[in-house]
């Protein structure tokens, strides 16, 4: 077991921990760019709003990325929050823009930090029962997941060549399914196959730059988007990943990393960027024995894929275009590709305790519905109606 107590610097640089370090970013970017860029025009932002929290995203993974793992020397990796960004798709436009929406990802940045300062924060976002807050990301990611299916029949022949590159190539290497299949999509972009490529994208616009954007605070806003986003990014990126670095044998102190993720995703935030936090499934790539043989080594390779994300970065002003240009089913049915193994890990994490099923469902089928009262939307009424059933299940008259 390796603490942030024992592990000491290595004497030599390991190319192998800087190769996978760049397939990390290559994957982590290339399978849910979409989703990121989705969410965010969901939310209301603009081609040019959108670029730049993609921007932003980039410098702020890398910075917190880089920073981590040289001060606790190990892997510490660091992602957007894919299940995050498909709550903003899934949510949609909230009362007061996506100014609104910014002043959301600048309380869930605060609600980060107080975590890491006052530990009862964090433990209340870790007794929210397992099974209720996997029912929440699975309804979450539901409609998004069908997506590719919907495609299927709305626009085939965009969407046959997508489905079926995701298919072959996850035969084989199931971690380049997606961005094969983006790669796919942007081909058939490029190509204008069925009248829906980019026609007008010039090239002064594709240089990336931050839109710098007032933040505003509306109630629906921090009630509906902000504290679920909040809940999913702890339960599905910041747990999560804790859990594959010990997996591997590294315990840091979680202080730290939410300190550092809160205050990048604070300051980032009236750039349009949304929270960053722990990678969760790439993190195995970084703190795995592919990263390096010795341990001590592997910090390396986070370093590396934040770099590698800062770079990809570069390309946000490309890549917000041309998926503002593409058909939106399109890019849905791409991001739910992205999103389908979280969402069978979700949903099979919610429904294996038969006891706390009903209640599961119940915040399943709430989150997944669109439903809002008080202009605050569904996710949030999911794990409220969830909590309700599990609580009079358990009450004793």
């Amino acid at each position: 077991m390796i603490s942030s107590d024992t592990m000491q610097p290595s004497g030599r640089m390991s190319r192998q921990a800087i190769a996978i370090g760049i397939v990390t970013a290559l994957v982590g970017y290339g399978s849910s760019v979409t989703v990121v860029v989705d969410g965010l025009v969901a939310m209301g932002a603009t081609t040019g709003q959108a670029a730049s929290g993609l921007l932003a995203l980039g410098v702020t993974m890398c910075v917190t990325a880089v920073f981590l793992s040289l001060f606790t020397r190990m892997p510490i990796s660091i992602a957007w929050s894919t299940p995050g960004a498909a709550l903003l798709a899934t949510t949609g436009p909230v009362a007061g823009g996506f100014a609104a929406a910014e002043g959301a990802f600048v309380v869930v940045g605060l609600l980060v930090i107080i975590a890491g300062l006052w530990r009862p924060i964090g433990r209340l976002v870790a007794s929210i029962p397992a099974p209720l807050a996997n029912a929440m990301l699975g309804g979450i990611l539901l409609n998004l997941c069908l997506a590719p299916f919907r495609a299927l029949a709305s626009i085939p022949l965009l969407a046959f060549p997508v489905m079926l590159t995701w298919l072959l190539v996850g035969r084989f290497a199931r971690l380049y399914a997606v961005p094969a299949a983006a790669i796919v999509t942007l081909a058939l972009l490029g190509l204008d196959v069925g009248g829906a490529g980019p026609h007008d994208l010039a090239l002064d616009h594709l240089w990336p730059r931050f839109v710098l954007t007032q933040p505003t605070f509306s109630w629906g806003a921090l009630v509906g988007l902000a504290l679920p986003l909040f809940v999913v990014t702890m339960a599905s990126q910041n747990v999560p990943g804790l859990a594959v670095l010990a997996t591997y044998g590294f315990r840091p102190a979680p202080r730290p990393i939410f300190l550092a993720t809160g205050i990048a995703s604070l300051l980032s935030a009236p750039l349009g960027a949304l929270s960053v936090n722990l990678a969760a499934i790439t993190a195995a790539l970084c703190a795995g024995p592919d990263a390096d043989p010795l341990p001590e080594r592997r910090y390396v390779a986070a370093i590396a894929a934040g770099i590698g994300y800062l770079v990809l970065g570069l390309l946000s002003a490309a890549a917000a275009a041309l998926v503002a240009t593409a058909p939106p089913l399109l890019i849905e049915a791409v991001a739910g590709l992205a999103l389908l193994g979280a969402f069978g890990a979700s949903v099979s994490a919610a429904l294996k305790d038969e006891g706390d099923r009903t209640a599961a469902l119940v915040t399943f089928l709430l989150s997944a519905s669109g439903l809002s009262f008080f202009g605050i939307g569904s996710a949030f009424w999911g794990l409220v109606g969830g909590l309700t059933v599990l609580g009079l299940s358990r009450f004793r008259f």
